[in-house]
């Protein structure tokens, strides 16, 4: 096994030999995700939450099995059966500094990183590190753990050079490892003046390069990962170093008014939307559940077709879940899902998650919010950043629903632990181990079959 290295416009191992690598995104696990794991609102509220619940000792247990159970030998076998060889994993800054305690090492963040980059490397699989949530946010997003939609990273400093610091520790801490295929050291940052980021990237590259000098290191494009409008010829200043793009096709989503059926043009609009997926459930979707599902296969069936036909590595978005997008899904017969069935399907009919939700029996409550800023506020002044990836609509409901209201339900989300044993505790968090999990067949299909395209 050799480390790879960026070689042109593919990637190599050290005998020049060119390395595809497909594969998945760890996601939810080190970084919790709230459409993944079932909370409300952001991991720093649901962690604080459960601790005042049920207390530090109880929480601590449950996050610590979580973590333990979510990602094992076994997953790890069954990924590799796929024909898939390499796992973005998504980690939260919060599990190596604390913000009140910052720039201080917490050895602690490496127990489960280190474990399941481990468990990966045995069965043939590389890992690519991802910084998913950065001090202050480095976008607008829930999913950077912040509790706001202003991306603070970009607004002061300290927060900037706290980034430094931890990619200094971790480049320190990985260098040679030969199954890290490379950092992903920031996911979808959204700058609103185009050029911060690129500035930034210049000194992470100097801060890894510096302890590391071999790893690939992957760039996200601005805007959420699809816009490299602004960076010009800044890879010039970079060695050993891929851009990412996230290319999440508006057809996946339960708001296309289009139904995708593979058209020419509709495959055209895949292609040109390259730079800039989500599965019914039957406990909401009801008889349909299978028909949308298999529209959505049909889409990203196409969208790796367009990668195999230009030798691009790629990873999907999610390895598990709670049966939204998974590879694997919770089964809604473990302890976990039946503790929250009713709790999930109240967050489902508020729609209080932003990722892929439907806001069809809430849309009426938001509706006269959305109408008095189209009668009061010009149109010119309502198409603020990051538009047009968000819509001005999609902005009300993400400040109203997935931020006010949701923070309103993090509390009852904590409660349902209470009285719980410790046993108790273990048994819900193992919820989510693979055995007590359901494969998304037609999805894993359609990957294996894709990652046998990429082999030929």
């Amino acid at each position: 096994m050799s480390l790879l290295k960026v070689s042109g416009t593919k990637i190599v191992n050290e005998a020049g030999q060119e390395t595809v690598l497909r594969g998945a995104g760890l996601g939810g696990w080190m970084n919790m995700e709230n459409f993944i794991s079932g909370y409300p609102g952001c991991e720093f509220q649901i962690r604080e939450a459960l601790a005042e619940s049920i207390g530090q000792e109880k929480c601590d247990l449950f996050f610590d099995k979580f973590l333990e159970y979510f990602f094992q030998d076994a997953d790890a076998k069954f990924f590799q059966s796929l024909g898939l060889n390499c796992i973005r994993i998504a980690f939260n800054y919060r599990h190596f500094e604390d913000d009140m305690n910052p720039r201080v090492l917490k050895q602690s963040g490496f127990k489960h990183l280190d474990r399941v980059i481990d468990i990966c490397a045995q069965h043939g699989i590389y890992t690519i590190l991802d910084l998913h949530t950065a001090p202050g946010g480095q976008n607008t997003d829930w999913h950077a753990d912040h509790g706001t939609h202003m991306a603070n990273l970009w607004e002061h400093r300290d927060h900037q050079e706290r980034v430094l610091w931890l990619w200094t520790e971790l480049a320190k801490h990985y260098k040679g490892n030969k199954w890290i295929a490379g950092y992903n050291p920031l996911n979808e940052p959204t700058d609103a003046k185009h050029t911060r980021v690129v500035n930034f990237y210049n000194e992470l590259h100097t801060v890894i390069r510096t302890q590391d000098p071999d790893h690939i290191i992957f760039f996200d494009g601005n805007t959420f990962a699809s816009d490299f409008s602004h960076f010009g010829d800044a890879h010039k200043n970079w060695d050993n170093t891929a851009y990412s793009i996230h290319d999440y096709s508006l057809y996946g989503f339960p708001a296309s008014t289009d139904t995708y059926t593979g058209t020419p043009e509709q495959k055209r609009r895949l292609r040109r939307s390259y730079e800039k997926k989500l599965y019914a459930r039957k406990q909401y979707d009801g008889e349909l559940t299978d028909s949308i599902n298999e529209v959505r296969y049909k889409v990203l069936s196409d969208q790796l077709e367009i990668y195999t036909q230009d030798r691009l590595s790629w990873s999907i978005w999610l390895y598990k879940d709670i049966g939204f997008q998974g590879m694997v899904h919770t089964s809604l017969e473990t302890p976990y899902m039946v503790l929250f069935k009713d709790f999930l399907a109240k967050k489902h009919r508020l729609a209080v998650d932003a990722w892929g939700a439907d806001d069809k029996e809430v849309r009426s409550a938001y509706q006269p919010l959305i109408d008095l800023i189209l009668k009061e506020v010009p149109e010119k002044y309502r198409n603020l950043y990051p538009a047009p990836v968000w819509k001005f609509t999609e902005r009300v409901g993400r400040l109203a629903r997935n931020i006010l209201v949701a923070e309103f339900l993090v509390k009852e989300w904590a409660d349902h632990f209470i009285g719980k044993s410790e046993e108790e505790i273990d048994a819900i968090a193992a919820s989510f181990k693979f055995e007590n999990c359901l494969k998304r067949d037609g999805l894993n299909a359609v990957l294996t079959a894709n990652a046998k395209l990429v082999q030929q």
